[in-house]
């Protein structure tokens, strides 16, 4: 068990603004709105008192879980007994310098593509309707419509698992489809630096027009949802694998197979993660019987079970 009085202790004597949640919903942090509560969420406001913390977590061995804005998430119904750091708003500032951008992890991808576009520089067209933070589509190589995080980062700053900030560069990161070093050494990514090009700023906002245009024709972004479930099999796509097994508004409690795209289960108002759960493994079980292909799960699974 975590002492949780002692972690407490140690954020109001060492940290200035660092803030602490007991008991904290976690449907308040995840895009699905689903799962129990956190024992304890803690939100750093700097990169200096991030470190300072984790320095501290890593000395006392206590387990921890870092999150950005939850949209690749389902927590257990349970809740979450290891500490929550999240990297939100208060780690949300950005730089332009000529043709990069440098941000912090807790801003979202979408704000970062909009500031590109304020300042000319095309490069971040395709991330302007993706709902992670920047540490999140770093940590995944978030991508959509032809475009990667890996084709547009130039480099990051990362904590290691030795309390350490240190600068890795892109080809370090051994990005690929969904996967990076950073989900394998337990760096936690502080800034992100995109290296972009300069380009018209009309046309660039017309491409980012056309392209959420797209997905809000395609994607059912009017429920809660944690985006695509699963991975892509090479040579399929997923949403036609599970429309082909006639699992297309397929139900769950109150989780939905979405019938505008059948690559997303929707939490249609009322679902848990438990239901969310027991859909990916029906998903699974019959796309394996019918089609003999495995389902690889895209989001990240945590909690107590």
């Amino acid at each position: 068990m975590v002492d949780l009085q002692k972690v407490i202790d140690f954020i109001e004597n060492n940290l200035n603004d660092t803030m602490y949640y007991r008991n904290e919903d976690m449907k308040k942090h995840t895009t699905f709105k689903t799962g129990g509560p956190a024992d304890l969420l803690i939100e750093p406001c700097s990169i200096n008192e991030m470190q300072k913390l984790m320095c501290y977590i890593f000395a006392e061995e206590i387990p921890y879980l870092v999150i950005g804005q939850g949209s690749n998430l389902i927590v257990s119904d349970k809740g979450i007994r290891e500490l929550v750091i999240k990297i939100g708003k208060n780690l949300s500032q950005s730089v332009v310098k000529n043709e990069s951008i440098e941000v912090e992890a807790g801003a979202t991808i979408t704000d970062v593509a909009k500031e590109a576009q304020k300042h000319s520089l095309s490069g971040l067209e395709f991330a302007c309707g993706i709902p992670g933070s920047v540490g999140g589509a770093v940590f995944m190589n978030a991508g959509a419509y032809d475009g990667e995080i890996k084709n547009v980062l130039e480099e990051v700053l990362v904590l290691t698992v030795d309390g350490d900030l240190l600068i890795r560069k892109a080809e370090e990161l051994q990005l690929g489809y969904r996967t990076s070093l950073v989900q394998k050494n337990g760096d936690i990514i502080l800034k992100a630096k995109f290296k972009l090009q300069k380009g018209n700023k009309d046309e660039i906002a017309h491409k980012m027009k056309e392209l959420t245009q797209r997905r809000e024709r395609s994607q059912p972004l009017e429920l809660p949802s944690a985006g695509s479930i699963f991975k892509r099999p090479a040579g399929y796509y997923t949403g036609k694998l599970i429309e082909d097994a006639n699992l297309k508004a397929y139900q769950i409690g109150g989780a939905q197979v979405s019938p505008k795209h059948a690559g997303f289960i929707v939490n249609t108002g009322n679902a848990t993660s438990s239901d969310i759960l027991n859909l990916i493994k029906h998903i699974q079980a019959e796309v394996k019987k019918r089609f003999g292909v495995e389902l690889e799960t895209e989001v990240r699974i945590v909690g107590e079970f």
